[in-house]
């Protein structure tokens, strides 16, 4: 089972991107940190998990 999880931008605060969580990286509670291109900053930036 994996879980669905929202990305958002650290720089502008948009939620851009959605992508999944395995069920063992959510037993050891680990946050997403991508870094994913932001159309609103024009550049790529770190994106944390939000729900």
């Amino acid at each position: 089972m994996a879980e669905i999880v929202t990305l958002e931008c650290e720089a502008c605060g948009e939620r851009n991107y959605s992508t999944t969580k395995t069920k063992t990286m959510m037993q050891q509670r680990v946050k997403l940190h991508l870094k994913k291109y932001c159309p609103r900053c024009r550049k790529h930036v770190a994106h944390k998990e939000v729900k």
